[in-house]
């Protein structure tokens, strides 16, 4: 990596990196290098892991295998059979500004899609692409211990991250799914996984369709100072230690 004073052509700036992550639903019909893949999540895996334990686990489905899977889920989506995720994903009750965000979020979205909050024909189309990983050549299903706790879930989140900004920084996109998970009874069977295991998440992964009005969806972020506080002076000494009656 360059000085962080070399401004340069070949600067590497990690930070643009992060920024221009962001979730694409629309993908080339083309091919991902299994190199590619391969040097990505080697290098994800130096995610930080509290006494190296490394909990998480990734299968990789391509070719026949991701158009295979993809189909048993939009079977599974029409089926009269109930299905349900693993975990839960938001707390309840989120709390006013939270919900607030995920209405903004939801409408501008489908509204970038030009579907109408009533359009039951276009969302249920949305949700097939969705269970078809949008088009992409490459489907990765990441799961957990079923044991697995918080912090576990903390070591997966950092893994994870680092899998998306090394696609990021490798040309490719690339959209987590949670809502996918749904069916996470049906990806264990078909990838021979045992009860013992938890579905965290789909990722759909491949070169962008730069040309499709919903990659060029960027939802609004929270401004720094919604998120972040900053301390430089000692509490007071009169003031009451956190937990205290």
């Amino acid at each position: 990596m360059k000085a962080d004073h070399d401004t340069g052509p070949a600067t590497f700036d990690f930070l643009s990196v992060i920024t221009s992550r962001h979730c694409k639903r629309a993908f080339l019909d083309r091919p991902v290098s299994r190199e590619v893949l391969e040097r990505v999540l080697t290098a994800a895996a130096h995610a930080p892991s509290p006494r190296n334990t490394q909990f998480w686990q990734v299968a990789v489905l391509t070719g026949e295998a991701r158009a295979a899977l993809s189909q048993r889920l939009c079977a599974a989506s029409e089926s009269p059979e109930q299905y349900e995720q693993d975990y839960s994903n938001q707390p309840s009750p989120m709390g006013a500004t939270y919900e607030q965000r995920a209405f903004d979020w939801g409408a501008a979205f489908y509204g970038a899609m030009g579907i109408n909050r009533a359009d039951s024909a276009s969302r249920r189309d949305f949700e097939r692409r969705n269970l078809n990983f949008y088009g992409a050549p490459v489907a990765m299903i990441f799961h957990l211990p079923r044991n697995a706790v918080a912090g576990t879930f903390l070591e997966m989140g950092l893994f994870l991250q680092n899998v998306m900004l090394g696609l990021v920084a490798s040309g490719l996109g690339s959209c987590p799914q949670y809502s996918v998970t749904r069916y996470a009874d049906v990806i264990r069977d078909f990838l021979g996984l045992g009860a013992d295991r938890l579905v965290v998440c789909t990722l759909s992964v491949g070169h962008v369709d730069e040309s499709a009005s919903i990659n060029r969806f960027y939802p609004r972020r929270a401004t720094l100072s919604e998120y972040t506080q900053w301390h430089d002076q000692a509490p007071s000494a009169t003031a009451p230690s956190a937990g205290t009656a």
